[in-house]
């Protein structure tokens, strides 16, 4: 499949979640105008750590958009679970071990992890050691880089974005503006 453009329709796929298995995303589509599917790295990443609050905290601009938000990680299901039994999350995590997504959306990596700095991640970066954030478990590809998916009720693209740096992905109030 080529890259991904805004026009294309999205081909049907099914995904797991830390709590299910083998959820048409055909299905999950149809209950919001809109759904953001936002591919990071692992959660261990304190910038994906730090992407999955603000998108926690700020969830009902999504909401307020008629939307939804399904981030994909390189986190498997049970570890995922665990981590998150204590605070759950107001969107599903897609769990992407495999990276089978990564590939069919065509979602590079960097050459390095120098390639994956720039001003932005360094800012994500620093607001994630402000609020306590560790870095956790390396899971999948350390160089992968993030890409942003916006979709409506038919699967039709309205919106994509491929990052050029890990912390290259927008934040919840820019996705519900998106959205609209």
């Amino acid at each position: 499949m080529p890259k991904i453009t805004a026009g294309v329709k999205l081909s049907a796929f099914t995904y797991n979640t830390p709590y299910a298995t083998d959820i048409s995303i055909a299905d999950t589509v149809k209950k919001c105008n809109k759904t953001a599917i936002v591919f990071l790295r692992y959660y261990g990443c304190p910038i994906c750590q730090y992407d999955v609050h603000n998108f926690k905290e700020n969830y009902y601009l999504i909401e307020n958009a008629d939307g939804q938000i399904l981030v994909v990680l390189q986190s498997s299901r049970e570890k995922l679970a665990n981590i998150l039994k204590d605070s759950p999350l107001p969107f599903d995590i897609i769990c992407d071990p495999d990276m089978a997504l990564y590939k069919e959306f065509e979602i590079g990596a960097a050459a390095n992890m120098l390639k994956m700095m720039d001003m932005n991640t360094v800012t994500k970066v620093a607001k994630a050691t402000f609020k306590g954030i560790k870095h956790g478990d390396y899971e999948g590809m350390e160089t992968q880089l993030p890409a942003l998916f916006i979709v409506d009720r038919d699967m039709n693209v309205t919106y994509a974005h491929y990052g050029k740096a890990a912390g290259d992905v927008p934040d919840a109030e820019k996705i519900a503006e998106l959205m609209k």
